[in-house]
């Protein structure tokens, strides 16, 4: 086990940009819009908009619709799926 020494005031300083990085990522997760539970998958989308696995690659291929994708799943929020029903 190694052994740091450091200064008090060097101690307070660092705790002290800790505990306002601590504060900044509270507020960051107390703001964020909690509903991603409501966004949509491949198939979700293609039974809304009555369209194959394929189709729907098109559509994200040439910008048709928008959307996220996390590790190799895709993801579109209800309002751009939405949009796309009226173009």
């Amino acid at each position: 086990m190694e052994v740091i020494n450091m200064e008090a005031q060097t101690f307070e300083a660092m705790m002290s940009r800790f505990e306002a990085f601590t504060r900044k990522v509270e507020t960051l997760c107390e703001s964020r819009d909690k509903s991603l539970h409501r966004w949509l998958d491949n198939q979700d989308v293609c039974q809304i908009l009555n369209i194959s696995k394929r189709t729907l690659q098109t559509y994200r291929d040439n910008g048709t619709l928008a959307y996220t994708q996390i590790n190799h799943k895709m993801y579109y929020k209800p309002e751009d799926v939405e949009k796309s029903l009226i173009i």
